[in-house]
């Protein structure tokens, strides 16, 4: 009985008034409503990416607006610096390899983000684009996107900036124009609080200038954003989606951006002081990169993080995001993003508390009373 707790990292719970704006009667995508409602959203989502410029909407999931930001701007043969921070990052260098890119990849221990420092010896002149995952969602680590931009300064090096934002957006401070990024991926199961189906691309003036050779079709940004310019689309749009991200950006903008960061900021710092007060370890190793979307939380020697889950979906009906890749089965993740609030993350880190108890994990008692104590202190 009662509402299954979802809160793995993404999809994430969907707010009743979005699903309720999905359900709408679908219309027209060619006539005159339709152009007025799709004009209004992509002037309305420019905000959410902190950027004057266009942003490219696709049916798609984030993998494809990953393509997309490959595809329109590179030329097989050309070489991309990215940075092994997850997951995420090594399944995006992959599809570069896959697309006819040279990858030179910076390794990691998936316990820290992209490293400003270690860009500068790699920027030679042969380099057209830097890769960089903004919240790497298989560890709850986030990149200092503004210091990678310093970087490449620094080198007074041309090459494209390429952001995958897919678990940061609209939860995180994110400046798509400020940190002058040239492509700014993202997608909108996350903190948008919508289903999966929409992919996008924030894209730069010098980005639109920089049209690669690589094939292209689908993907293609210029007869999306000349038909766009009439409120069209140059494929059959999701328009029900549609809808529901009217009402998502309303709810963004009732709130307010700067509240709905701190209120991620909030909930993370929580979530940690939780996973402390348990005796366990956040993964992420540096206090400058955690995640206010996620936290990833390493298990002790001996247990395995997938049986835990198993467990607390079984006895108290709450997801948990697993252990990716070289993490499976040694961490769990807490998702704490999008329509979210205090009361759900109570009961969150109570279950996670009961349920590393009942697996007989060895934990300290309180860590979800330190996580209330904080979150009564802060208001």
């Amino acid at each position: 009985m009662g509402r299954h707790f979802l809160q793995i990292p993404g999809p994430t719970n969907v707010p009743d008034r979005v699903l309720r704006a999905i359900a709408q009667p679908t219309i027209d995508h060619r006539g005159p409503a339709f152009a007025a409602l799709s004009g209004e959203l992509l002037e309305r989502l420019k905000p959410v990416f902190k950027t004057a410029g266009p942003v490219v909407v696709y049916p798609s999931s984030g993998t494809g607006a990953w393509e997309a930001a490959l595809v329109n701007t590179l030329s097989p043969g050309d070489k991309v610096v990215a940075f092994e921070t997850g997951h995420f990052s090594s399944l995006w260098c992959e599809m570069a390899t896959r697309l006819g890119l040279v990858v030179d990849l910076i390794p990691g221990d998936w316990r820290h983000g992209a490293d400003p420092d270690a860009l500068a010896a790699r920027l030679t002149p042969d380099v057209a684009a830097v890769m960089v995952v903004h919240n790497e969602t298989s560890t709850g680590v986030r990149s200092r996107i503004p210091e990678i931009r310093a970087a490449l300064d620094r080198a007074d090096h041309p090459a494209l900036l390429l952001v995958d934002t897919i678990s940061s957006l609209g939860s995180m401070d994110y400046r798509h124009d400020e940190w002058r990024v040239d492509v700014t991926v993202g997608c909108s199961q996350k903190g948008l609080m919508l289903p999966p189906g929409l992919g996008f691309n924030a894209v730069s003036a010098k980005a639109l200038a920089h049209r690669g050779r690589l094939p292209r079709s689908y993907w293609d940004w210029e007869p999306i954003i000349a038909a766009n310019r009439q409120g069209f689309f140059t494929y059959t749009p999701p328009t029900n989606l549609l809808y529901g991200l009217r009402e998502a950006l309303a709810m963004l903008e009732e709130e307010g951006l700067e509240a709905v960061f701190a209120r991620h900021d909030r909930h993370a710092e929580a979530t940690r002081r939780a996973v402390r007060g348990w005796g366990l370890e956040v993964l992420c190793a540096d206090e400058r990169e955690h995640s206010s979307s996620l936290t990833a939380v390493l298990m002790p020697d001996g247990h395995d993080a997938d049986a835990v889950r198993r467990l607390i979906l079984q006895r108290y009906d709450m997801s948990l995001g697993t252990g990716l890749g070289r993490l499976a089965g040694r961490v769990f993740r807490i998702g704490h993003l999008g329509h979210f609030n205090d009361l759900m993350l109570a009961g969150t880190l109570s279950g996670v508390e009961m349920g590393l108890s009942l697996a007989g994990v060895p934990i300290k008692e309180g860590g979800a009373r330190a996580a209330l104590s904080y979150l009564e202190g802060v208001g």
